[in-house]
């Protein structure tokens, strides 16, 4: 019998403390539970299955290129909506909700910086701003980095992480730009400019059918999805099943459309050591 009627055992309820949001993050390939903090020393690929994550353009930048060094060009150039385009969201639409979202004004970030002592044009498509697609902006950009590039007789490097391919909001205006950017490559090329292409998870549709299927190098991170049509639109168009990683960097590099798949953390110095020998 408890002493003085007290009861036997007494029960402290502690409140339940608050974990932060954004500590952590699952990885979509072997679910493992990673720490966002120790996920960036790793560049943001798995340590446990080499899952590469998706990386937004400004990051992306600040893993390529040295700290402090990059010029931004072309920042404040917007796109316009030369058709009206309309639908469940009109296209202004569409681009207000992305500009919010990511913070970006267009799809394309560009601009100089050094690479391991080398000066480098660079261009990074950002899926996250309508899957990354190519509307005018985006090809003007381009266009632009390519043009100063052969101007200043410098190299370019274009990162694509474009799902999209070309805007279907601006029509001709955003099939145009195919031609445009590939015409800009080719007076680069002229110059005997190298210019590497780096592939990353999507790169598709028109933007790979024009300049990032055009580098002197051609490079894809692991298992990224490269291709034109998306593997589900051709099994239904062919009535066939396709093979096991179709439109994957190692499919892919196993039939001869790409030149290597290299690690996001082996990146840096490989670009470097192409830049040296290219030169």
């Amino acid at each position: 019998m408890a002493i003085f009627g007290k009861p036997k055992y007494t029960i402290v309820r502690l409140k339940k403390k608050e974990m932060p949001d954004g500590l952590w993050v699952k990885c979509e390939e072997c679910s493992q539970v990673l720490f966002n903090k120790a996920l960036d020393e790793t560049l943001r690929v798995c340590p446990k299955c080499n899952y590469h994550f998706t990386l937004d353009a400004y990051t992306r930048i600040k893993f390529l290129l040295e700290e402090g060094s990059f010029t931004e060009h072309d920042k404040d150039m917007l796109p316009c909506d030369p058709l009206s385009f309309k639908g469940p969201k009109t296209y202004k639409e569409k681009l207000i909700q992305d500009q919010s979202n990511t913070g970006l004004n267009e799809a394309a970030v560009t601009g100089e910086g050094l690479l391991e002592g080398n000066k480098v044009i660079v261009a990074v498509t950002d899926s996250r701003f309508i899957m990354g697609s190519m509307g005018s902006v985006v090809g003007e950009k381009i266009t632009r980095a390519i043009e100063t590039a052969t101007k200043r007789k410098l190299p370019v490097i274009i990162i694509s992480g474009s799902g999209g391919g070309a805007r279907m909001y601006e029509g001709m205006y955003s099939l145009m730009q195919m031609a445009k950017t590939s015409a800009a490559l080719y007076y680069h090329s002229r110059q005997k400019l190298p210019y590497i292409s780096v592939l990353t998870n999507p790169t598709m549709a028109g933007v790979m059918a024009s300049f990032a299927g055009l580098g002197d190098v051609i490079i894809a991170e692991p298992k990224a999805l490269i291709g034109f049509t998306g593997p589900r639109v051709i099994e239904q168009t062919i009535m066939q099943k396709l093979p096991a990683g179709f439109q994957r960097s190692e499919f892919l590099l196993a039939h001869g459309l790409i030149d290597m798949i290299v690690d996001r953390r082996k990146l840096k110095t490989t670009i470097a050591e192409l830049l040296d020998f290219l030169s």
